[in-house]
């Protein structure tokens, strides 16, 4: 039986290790049938991800892009056109930096320089990593691309800081890349994932007491994993989804919906 997103092409950044959200997005997409490529920050993110495509026995080719320089973004896009024949279908944006002393204390005391890293990496790099695949999306009649973000952008977290200012500014993003890039049949969506234990998000104190709370008091009486998530993008990345761009979609067994808790 085919699978949703056979001939389907998509690029998948930000994953790094088993516990990645990006990377169990993309065990989602391999599935369902999408051809995949992987861009990765550098040579310890791509033998990361070399050793997860051998075990999964999963082909797919791995370019290095630091998404925060132009340059390499515009090099990025051209490896991935000549690897898909001048076409993309999906492009996953997983990627978020904050200094961790910007993690911490109070928000006020966030740096200058703390403030624009974070957006820059954070947010910025949605916009850039978009503009780039436009054309490739275009050649291909369309496509779709998702972002994560997390609930501390419409909420104070404790310890989130600067990080859920510059998730707010992605969300935004969303919306208006969804309003510039629609004429053209490209979607732009963000899932709202619920806290879970990777890499990125052990740099956050208090990870443990947030899990365990959405577990406690969340609808579904759960938290969340990567696979929920994974399975979530798989669908926004699917012709299923295709009436839906500018949204930011919920993957949080519910948590979201509560008032003080």
């Amino acid at each position: 039986m085919a699978g949703v997103m056979d001939g389907r092409r998509v690029l998948i950044t930000g994953a790094r290790n088993k516990w990645s959200i990006a990377w169990h997005t993309a065990l989602s997409l391999h599935r369902e049938g999408a051809q995949l490529a992987f861009s990765v920050y550098g040579e310890r993110e791509e033998g990361g991800v070399t050793k997860l495509l051998n075990e999964a026995g999963i082909e797919a080719p791995i370019f290095q892009c630091n998404a925060t320089l132009e340059e390499e973004v515009a090099r990025l896009f051209e490896h991935v056109g000549s690897a898909f024949d001048g076409k993309l279908d999906g492009l996953l944006h997983s990627m978020a930096f904050a200094k961790k002393e910007d993690l911490s204390g109070g928000y006020s005391a966030t740096s200058k320089d703390g403030f624009l890293l974070a957006h820059e990496s954070s947010a910025y790099t949605l916009v850039s990593l978009a503009n780039a695949a436009r054309p490739l999306m275009q050649a291909a009649g369309g496509g779709s691309i998702v972002t994560y973000t997390y609930l501390g952008a419409e909420r104070v977290v404790a310890n989130y800081n600067v990080m859920g200012v510059a998730k707010a500014a992605l969300e935004a993003s969303v919306r208006y890349l969804a309003a510039d890039l629609g004429p053209e049949n490209i979607r732009v969506n963000a899932i709202s994932a619920g806290p879970i234990k990777t890499l990125a998000a052990s740099g956050i104190s208090g990870l443990d007491g947030m899990i365990k709370e959405v577990g406690e008091k969340a609808p579904l009486r759960r938290a969340v994993d990567a696979d929920d998530v994974g399975d979530a993008t798989l669908f926004l990345f699917s012709p299923w989804s295709r009436g839906i761009t500018g949204e930011v979609i919920y993957v949080d067994s519910g948590y979201h919906i509560l008032g003080i808790v």
